[in-house]
């Protein structure tokens, strides 16, 4: 059959069977206008339906994907789902025990272990491995409280047993133990009632480097009515390289070496966390 609707080849003389009519004028096609055309053949599916499938596809795998995702993911509570979920913290900003009047509860017992070796220390005092990590030396007796920090290691508290000394042990966040002072004796930090301010002395010639402030304060938040109180609190740099703080409080009436002695001891036994071997015992 010819293509385009001419005329087939001749199929032989003697009736019109198996032959196209003539068309009735030159030009025209066949069939006529008005009739329905012949349907093309099949020939496969066109690009159109191919491109269709395939669109229809990624489309479904797109949605199991996601449905996948959301079903397994909603189950997974494991440590790595809550770290990620968890908020990361901050470590800038000013000292959370800026303020040393304040005097935290009661939390705990004493949970460390004293320690039989280290440096000759004044009677009555024994060198203290501490629960967080670092090494002081305390004395002998006195119980330990701690309150959290939101920087470094928690707030360490050891008191006399009538209440009326206290040693507390902290970290700095401050970049230095001069900047951490100078935002302390700032108009912006508040102060005890009645502090007066006896010296600030920088002590760089011995094995810490660091800033002793000495003052008087009539009372300590949360501690009991001993009259004038007298304070030294020395903040310094570690072996660490971190810096803490070491703050020794005791009446003013009974004079002021007890306060001094309890700094310098707690000092010359104190070692930053982890960062001394564990004291052996012979």
């Amino acid at each position: 059959m010819a293509v385009g609707g001419a005329a087939p080849a001749d199929h032989g003389a003697g009736g019109d069977q198996g032959v196209w009519p003539a068309a009735p004028w030159p030009g025209a096609s066949w069939p006529p206008a008005d009739q329905p055309a012949q349907p093309a053949p099949a020939r496969g599916m066109s690009r159109r339906v191919v491109w269709s499938v395939l669109v229809a596809a990624a489309v479904v795998g797109v949605v199991v994907s996601l449905v996948l995702t959301l079903v397994v993911g909603s189950g997974d509570d494991g440590p790595a789902a809550a770290a990620s979920a968890s908020p990361p913290t901050s470590d800038a900003g000013v000292s959370q025990q800026g303020d040393p009047d304040t005097s935290p509860p009661p939390t705990a017992t004493p949970t460390g272990t004293p320690s039989p070796t280290g440096p000759e220390l004044p009677a009555g005092y024994e060198e203290y491995e501490d629960a967080e990590g670092f090494r002081i030396a305390i004395p002998k007796g006195w119980s330990r409280t701690t309150v959290p920090s939101q920087y470094g290691i928690a707030v360490v508290n050891y008191r006399s047993a009538d209440d009326e000394r206290r040693l507390q042990v902290y970290q700095v966040s401050e970049e230095s133990p001069d900047a951490s002072f100078d935002l302390y004796l700032s108009e912006e930090t508040a102060k005890p009632d009645g502090f007066e301010k006896l010296s600030l002395q920088n002590l760089d010639d011995g094995e810490y480097t660091g800033t002793r402030l000495e003052y008087l304060a009539d009372t300590i938040k949360g501690e009991p009515d001993v009259g004038r109180w007298h304070v030294y609190d020395e903040r310094f740099v570690a072996s660490d390289g971190s810096i803490y703080a070491i703050a020794a409080y005791g009446p003013d009436a009974d004079g002021r070496d007890d306060e001094l002695e309890l700094l310098t001891t707690a000092l010359e036994g104190f070692c930053p966390p982890y960062a001394c071997e564990p004291a052996s015992v012979d």
